[in-house]
């Protein structure tokens, strides 16, 4: 072999080499291993037949990473977060949890069932955001440790036994968290619970979607379809105002497909300025239908997209607007503002006091009845 073949060569193996080592994640099930509140955590990892990966931590029942191929066929993974149960524990976050009871947020952290009112944790300008979610004092299903219930090569159940009054809520609750990766490349995402007293529950997952390989580049380049001719309006401490109000002739206009940053800095539009960016609820056009797309996210560099699908009748969008470069990701990047973006597939924020408002709907549970709640985060290609 001339020198210059063999040069040639290794300079290939080297940068194959290197490029499989940027595209996994650096994971491993030790780092994921501790104690927290009485219970231990750990790290699970489902397989499908197309070598997808995805890796689930029973530590909100979080997905941790999601390993999809792009358009070249390397592995690329699609949602931004940390490399280890300490910073999960430690630094404030929601990357990729399963929240609840309530997602989102409820008006003054008060509820009323029965004529009886509940007072819940406030701690989002004064309204109760994800369940009481607070890192220092565990409230919110998103920072505390489930129970595994089962684990096979594909799939993972965990299960949360929530106790009447904890963070406020009434009712001794029981839910679970199913995730699926099947052989379509689509993690299908089941939520069901039960209560022995009426209640509220709204669950959901809290991914933040980062489609471009390299973790650093912010996702105002990804193309971003809703299908939603409406959205709730909220004000400027995010709380839904009770309208439903068109996206027509908006920035809150996605029907057609667009960059996420074309107009996100318009902060002459209110809803952007109130949002510091996009932090809303669009009202879906597929009516609870979970076969039709609810929302499409495409990232140009990769190819890479995933589809969203859902039974509920809402899903917000979150641009990441908040993220101060808090800890290293698994890449090692700072995650920075707009560097990971939810689609949150819920009912609309607020609804246990909004529910009697045309177009809203009851987020209630009571005895002998089942939450079931689906979402499908279908990825593939262009």
């Amino acid at each position: 072999m001339k020198k210059s073949s063999f040069i040639a060569l290794m300079a290939g193996m080297l940068a194959l080499t290197a490029c499989s080592q940027k595209e996994a994640p650096v994971l491993s099930k030790a780092d994921f291993q501790m104690e927290f509140t009485g219970k231990k955590t750990d790290l699970y990892t489902l397989t499908n037949a197309n070598g997808c990966e995805v890796w689930v931590t029973n530590f909100g029942a979080r997905i941790v990473a999601i390993m999809v191929p792009d358009k070249n066929g390397n592995m690329q993974d699609a949602v931004i977060g940390f490399g280890n149960i300490k910073d999960y524990t430690t630094l404030a976050s929601d990357f990729g949890s399963t929240v609840g009871r309530y997602a989102n947020r409820i008006n003054q952290g008060k509820i009323t069932l029965d004529g009886v009112t509940y007072q819940l944790p406030q701690n989002n300008f004064g309204h109760c955001l994800h369940g009481g979610c607070d890192i220092t004092i565990p409230l919110g299903w998103q920072n505390l440790v489930w129970d595994v219930k089962e684990v096979k090569k594909n799939s993972i159940t965990l299960v949360m036994n929530s106790a009447d009054g904890e963070a406020g809520f009434p009712g001794n609750v029981v839910a679970t968290a199913t995730y699926t990766l099947n052989d379509k490349n689509a993690i299908d995402i089941v939520w069901k619970a039960t209560t022995d007293k009426k209640t509220v529950v709204n669950m959901t997952n809290h991914s933040y979607f980062n489609l471009n390989g390299d973790h650093s580049i912010p996702v105002t380049n990804h193309i971003l379809t809703l299908n939603a001719d409406y959205f709730t309006p909220c004000d400027d401490t995010y709380m839904t105002t009770g309208e439903i109000l068109p996206v027509a002739g908006t920035p809150m206009d996605f029907t057609k497909g667009k960059a996420i940053g074309k107009e996100i800095n318009n902060y002459d539009y209110e809803q952007l300025k109130n949002g510091n960016g996009y932090d809303h609820n669009w009202v879906l056009n597929t009516k609870c239908d979970d076969t039709k797309c609810a929302a499409k996210l495409y990232s140009p560099i990769t190819g890479i997209y995933v589809e969203v699908y859902t039974n509920e009748p809402g899903i917000q969008f979150y641009s990441g607007n908040f993220l101060d470069g808090s800890g290293l990701d698994k890449q090692g990047n700072k995650m920075e503002q707009r560097t990971g973006c939810c689609l949150e597939t819920q009912k609309f924020p607020d609804s246990p006091n909004k529910s009697n408002l045309p177009g809203w709907y009851s987020a209630e549970l009571v005895p002998g009845q089942e939450y079931y709640s689906h979402c499908i985060y279908q990825f593939g290609v262009e």
